[in-house]
């Protein structure tokens, strides 16, 4: 079934108003016809919905049942991704997001090959956006995940700082198993979850070449738990969707 996201302005009562891209995507690319079914999310709640008119850039649907949104993970996770080669940034956003990332942050590292380009960076977050949301309406999420522009490591490590739990992925020396790290920090996520928030953990995940032994060390002096991700080395794309199905088989399932 087709699923939107709209603005909870764009819901009335028992109306759903479609426009812009959404409004074009249900009339031309899909072709929808009144009394089709679709849903819709408004980052909320959860709407299951009639097509009932188009006109033009504009598409209105009747809400037939409503209801809250309980496709997210009970826990905020945050990707702090360095910029690896090529298009596996795309490959990136759209695997975390199909594993419950919240908001992923790509950053420079020392050992990055790309850089990121000021005069192309607005460009580049605004397709990196579509991407999540693409990816969020593929795989029923009720959100749609944020991707921000490009900052430095300092930037990032200090951003990632203030989470509940902030994992530097890490293949050097002295670090803990995941499933070790997370039965340590079970108190303080616990701590969350009676203050009533979710837990927000963050996650670090290095370029092609990893991180420096200068960029491990300020992490670890910043109190970040430095884990490895098993015996095997993975690429870049792959560490992410790693860590966060991990997170997902120990909070939720």
């Amino acid at each position: 079934m087709p699923r939107f996201f709209v603005a909870p302005s764009d819901v009335s009562g028992d109306t759903v108003t479609l426009t812009g891209e959404n409004a074009h995507h249900a009339s031309y690319s899909l072709r929808l016809a009144p009394g089709d079914r679709i849903r819709v999310c408004d980052q909320r709640t959860a709407y299951l919905c009639e097509m009932v008119s188009f006109n033009g850039e504009i598409a209105t649907a009747r809400i037939l049942s409503a209801d809250p949104i309980d496709t997210e993970p009970p826990f905020t996770a945050r990707l702090y991704q360095a910029l690896p080669k090529g298009d596996k940034l795309d490959t990136v956003i759209q695997k975390a997001v199909e594993c419950g990332v919240t908001e992923i942050i790509p950053f420079e590292s020392s050992r990055c090959i790309v850089r990121a380009k000021p005069e192309a960076e607005t460009r580049k977050t605004e397709r990196r956006c579509r991407i999540a949301e693409e990816a969020a309406k593929q795989c029923g999420r009720g959100v749609i995940p944020t991707v921000r522009p490009t900052v430095t490591f300092a930037e990032a490590l200090r951003a990632a700082g203030k989470a509940d739990l902030a994992l530097f992925c890490y293949e050097g020396q002295d670090v803990t198993p995941l499933p070790v790290i997370l039965e340590m920090a079970d108190p303080v996520l616990e701590t969350a979850r009676r203050e009533g928030r979710r837990p927000e953990i963050a996650i670090f995940v290095g370029s092609e070449g990893g991180f420096s032994p200068e960029e491990a060390a300020a992490a670890r002096e910043a109190g970040f738990a430095m884990t490895g991700l098993g015996k095997r080395i993975l690429r870049t794309e792959t560490a992410s969707g790693f860590v966060l199905s991990c997170l997902i088989y120990a909070l939720e399932l």
